[in-house]
């Protein structure tokens, strides 16, 4: 899951950043509207968590741009402005929900799930390929009704392959499924992760291998 953070508080982004992370969530950072209106332009996102108060502006010109553009993403807003008048503007411009400061991580966590719940945000909630059945809503993996463990790596690998079951996945897209913009990746990260991922679902009898095609990418393909 992929969450475009946009604050330019840093203690507030360090936290945020570590909390989301221990979730199974990969989080990219702007510190402007500037720069989150560049990596909404190249890069989707499951949801974007929105500062009003930026360096360049109020955070909450951003919604109705997207909205134009038919992007769909929900957007909740963090902010010190929580009066009632704050809230209802913001919800009138187009966002999905709003969240005064200082919130509650948890409180946090529970708005940001359940705005993923919405159809909106979530094409479906469990995909199937092979024996393996991946809930998205949950990030819990299952093969014959069995659970099947993967750390957070695995999992997100594993759900952009099942997403394009049959078809090749290129590195670069793997790489922004996997990692954030700022993570510190070393060469071979990625196939070390799809390493392991592999031979978990072969000892596991999922049903699906996954097949690579050096320095260009990895597609997984159902063998039943």
């Amino acid at each position: 899951m992929r969450i475009l953070l946009v604050e330019d508080e840093p203690e507030m982004v360090s936290a945020l950043r570590a909390a989301l992370r221990r979730h199974d969530m990969v989080v990219d950072h702007a510190g402007s509207l500037l720069e989150a209106e560049g990596f909404v332009a190249v890069d989707g996102y499951d949801a974007i968590l929105l500062d009003r108060q930026l360096p360049d502006g109020d955070g909450l010109t951003l919604v109705p741009k997207l909205r134009a553009a038919r992007n769909t993403t929900p957007v909740l807003m963090l902010t010190a402005r929580g009066d009632t008048a704050d809230k209802v503007d913001g919800l009138d411009m187009g966002a999905d929900d709003y969240l005064a400061k200082p919130f509650a991580f948890e409180e946090l966590l529970a708005r940001l799930r359940a705005l993923l719940r919405r159809p909106a945000a979530i094409e479906t909630q469990t995909i199937r390929a092979g024996h393996l059945s991946l809930d998205v809503g949950h990030r819990e993996a299952s093969i014959r009704g069995e659970p099947l463990a993967l750390p957070r790596r695995e999992l997100l690998v594993l759900e952009a392959l099942m997403r394009r079951t049959g078809r090749m996945v290129q590195r670069e897209a793997l790489m922004e499924a996997v990692f954030g913009l700022d993570d510190e990746i070393q060469s071979n990260a990625l196939d070390t992760h799809v390493s392991r991922l592999r031979r978990k679902l072969s000892e596991a009898d999922g049903g699906v291998v996954i097949n690579g095609i050096r320095g260009v990418g990895y597609l997984l393909r159902e063998t039943t």
